[in-house]
């Protein structure tokens, strides 16, 4: 078996049984199940997307379409997203959340028209491609986007004391990120800004309220190690464990 075939075989293995092997699944058994990740999801519509609720947007690697099913009920209307685990895209249907296909990302992509997509959405994917890989992934989300379109991502921070919790938490992960490295490899392939941002706590009740003032004080801890150590503060740095981002396609 080459090395090629070796890396299909295992992701064919682990992605084929991605939902049912694990202790939870990754799907509720009801849309009421999504309640709690609704006011972050809320929260990253209000930062990240456009106002046009009319915006053409496609998520890669949409799993049972939790973002998709709060951006339908957030008024976006021409939404859709391709997963490559069957089952998946079973417990979307299950959920009956609209839109959500079974597929490759990359021949997904490739079938897109030129220019034809607003918003590209990719939350906790390009850690599943190698370096080279993603390299192609980058170049087919600057294609199908439209000029002045947004590409939102979510992945593993390699900055945070914790990011490889989240690195080695999926076995098919190849790769973590700091906001530097995301934003060098994007601006370097046609995306003329690259915004970061922390994955923090969003407050929307008192345990919340409490996780999120903790989260401060505890940042401010490891701002203030990082300078210890290098001699500057950096107030750019992103110490949660996954880091969110928003590049937008130059002309």
């Amino acid at each position: 078996m080459t090395v090629q075939h070796a890396a299909a075989s295992y992701r064919e293995r682990i992605y084929g049984a991605y939902d049912s092997a694990r202790n939870e699944s990754l799907a509720p058994a009801t849309l009421a199940g999504l309640a709690p990740r609704l006011p972050y999801f809320r929260r990253l519509i209000a930062r990240c997307m456009p106002p046009d609720r009319e915006a053409t947007v496609l998520e890669l690697g949409c799993g049972h379409g939790a973002l998709l099913y709060a951006l339908q009920q957030s008024g976006y209307v021409n939404t859709r997203g391709v997963d490559g685990s069957a089952e998946q895209v079973e417990a979307a249907r299950q959920l009956s959340i609209a839109g959500v296909a079974l597929g490759d990302v990359m021949q997904t992509l490739a079938e897109t028209p030129v220019a034809s997509v607003d918003v590209v959405i990719a939350f906790d994917v390009i850690e599943h491609f190698t370096k080279a890989e993603l390299v192609g992934l980058v170049d087919e989300v600057g294609r199908v986007l439209k000029r002045g379109g947004r590409w939102i991502i979510h992945a593993p921070n390699a900055e945070s004391p914790f990011g490889m919790r989240i690195r080695y938490g999926d076995y098919t992960h190849e790769q973590a990120f700091t906001w530097q490295s995301l934003a060098q490899l994007l601006m370097s392939s046609g995306f003329s800004q690259v915004r970061c941002f922390e994955d923090k706590p969003v407050p929307h009740g008192l345990k919340s309220l409490a996780r999120a003032g903790l989260w401060a004080v505890i940042r401010a801890g490891l701002m203030f190690y990082c300078a210890v150590e290098t001699g500057a503060l950096d107030r750019r740095a992103i110490y949660s464990q996954n880091l969110l981002a928003v590049a937008v396609r130059g002309g």
